[in-house]
């Protein structure tokens, strides 16, 4: 079994994701702007954002996980225990898209792989090639 990078606070992390057997995650412009409505109600709080990319049946994203303090000086956040283990911020995101997702479709179990993926990016040319990752991969090489 592959270990799970944990994640930690003021670190950046690749973070990506795909339907279950391929499953599509959006089928329709609705899909991504509802998912990128519940990305900023559950993970902005927790992460800046750099680069990210939402294709039909996966995504990736480019964060950095804010400090504890940056996290404190939001609001409902007053003290430590109104933290949540940070991979708990994700989980409640593809939670609540999935719900959404097949209530709409009238479809039912798991729409994202588990768990989902993250690499803990450790120096400034990794950063750099995971932003032209995430920003080149919907490009499509014409033949």
């Amino acid at each position: 079994m592959q270990e799970i990078e944990p994640l930690t606070y003021g670190r950046y992390y690749h973070i990506y994701s795909h339907g279950v057997g391929n499953r599509d995650l959006f089928r329709e412009t609705d899909n991504y702007d509802y998912f990128l409505d519940l990305y900023d109600k559950h993970i902005s709080p927790i992460a800046e954002t750099y680069a990210w990319v939402l294709m039909k049946n996966h995504f990736h994203l480019l964060v950095r996980i804010r400090n504890v303090d940056e996290c404190l000086n939001l609001t409902g956040f007053e003290n430590l225990s109104g933290l949540k283990p940070l991979h708990q911020h994700f989980s409640n995101l593809f939670n609540a898209y999935t719900k959404a997702f097949n209530k709409y479709y009238e479809t039912r179990g798991s729409l994202f792989e588990r768990p989902f993926k993250r690499k803990r990016i450790h120096h400034k040319a990794y950063f750099k090639s995971i932003v032209l990752y995430i920003h080149n991969n919907p490009v499509h090489p014409v033949k």
